[in-house]
């Protein structure tokens, strides 16, 4: 049985700071690998620019997704509630999370999104199908360029062992359309506002995600041209400390986002980045964010190369399928890894310095 901890309090501290930007066009080779670890390590997060994905495949995408959320409410109504999987508005997850954002959560998986369409796109089922199909194919082959990548920087006898992982026929990975409506709208909405504000150093600020880690091995995101993206800076796997960074939109590139299986599998030595997302107060938000996720039965543990011959694993063996299990368990913000550590009397002999 997972016992949730109480969610961490944290002054807020928002700067603006560079955020890394690693040019996938000029540059695939040793250097490149370098950075991209480098900033899984630094911030967990990072932008990726010529990235190779058709401007024409991200262009019908994001126009699918703006006429869904377009719906009457009882149009898009029929896609939902989510359990997990489908429409939701405002509540977030199973356990009491709200935010100012409505969503549609699918399985990364032809068929699966096929047997759904019905219920997304009456007009055109077999249209919205292929849309997204043909989208989660070009990110998926992004995750899993990246993914080879990192295992290249990190110097793994099989640099593809993220890659395989992630990226197989058996992958539980997700694709999420997330659409935040500009903050001021409405009585109704400035009334729901008052429930979703944290506070800030200044004025308050609209939550549209809250405060969370992404569990699977990478995230894939991008957004239109609307700010609302935050990481905080620098990643604190406890939950404490650290600033905010405002993450200026670019709606030509992706963000990844390193997820809690690849900090494990890394022995902590790569860090998943805690991130939220802000509602703007001048247009509204749109962002496709794909999940790259091991099968369920996919035993995860740190490689051995992460360990060392003198150290112990800073996480317990778990399952895919035991991690969702937690993760349904818990609120948004919880650290779940925590809950699969080794013992922490260990804690100090455990940890792990970087090699660059």
């Amino acid at each position: 049985m997972v016992v949730a901890s109480p969610l961490p309090i944290r002054q807020e501290r928002v700067r603006a700071l560079g955020i890394p930007v690693v040019d996938l066009g000029e540059k695939r080779g040793l250097r490149a690998e370098e950075e991209i670890v480098r900033a899984c390590e630094e911030f967990g997060f990072f932008k990726v620019i010529n990235h190779g994905v058709p401007e024409e495949i991200v262009g019908v995408m994001e126009a699918a997704a703006m006429g869904f959320f377009g719906l009457p409410s009882s149009e898009k109504e029929r896609a939902g509630p989510p359990s997990p999987l489908g429409y939701g508005i405002r509540s977030i997850g199973l356990n009491g999370d709200t935010g100012e954002v409505e969503y549609l959560l699918l399985p990364a998986n032809r068929a699966a999104v096929t047997q759904r369409a019905s219920s997304i796109c009456r007009r055109n089922p077999g249209y919205f199908s292929r849309v997204v199909a043909e989208y989660v194919d070009a990110v998926r082959g992004l995750a899993g360029d990246i993914l080879e990548m990192i295992g290249g920087g990190l110097h793994l006898q099989d640099r593809s062992v993220f890659s395989k992982l992630a990226c197989n026929d058996e992958s539980d990975s997700l694709i999420r359309l997330n659409y935040y409506p500009p903050c001021a709208e409405d009585k109704e909405r400035e009334e729901m506002k008052e429930v979703h504000r944290i506070p800030a150093k200044g004025d308050a600020v609209v939550v549209g995600f809250g405060e969370h880690t992404d569990p699977q091995v990478l995230t894939v995101l991008r957004s239109n041209d609307a700010p609302g993206l935050q990481v905080l800076f620098p990643p604190d796997a406890d939950g404490g400390g650290g600033v905010w960074v405002p993450v200026a939109p670019d709606p030509s590139a992706f963000f990844i986002i390193v997820g809690d299986v690849l900090q494990a599998m890394t022995n902590g030595r790569l860090l998943s980045a805690r991130h939220r997302a802000v509602v703007s107060n001048v247009r509204a938000r749109l962002s496709t964010v794909y999940f790259a996720a091991p099968p369920l039965q996919a035993p995860i543990a740190p490689l051995l190369e992460m360990v060392g011959s003198r150290r112990c694993g800073v996480y317990k063996p778990f399952t895919w399928g035991e991690y969702k299990k937690a993760m349904y368990a818990l609120r948004l913000g919880h650290n779940r890894l925590d809950f699969f550590r080794q013992n922490q009397d260990d804690a100090q002999e455990q940890a792990v310095p970087k090699s660059f």
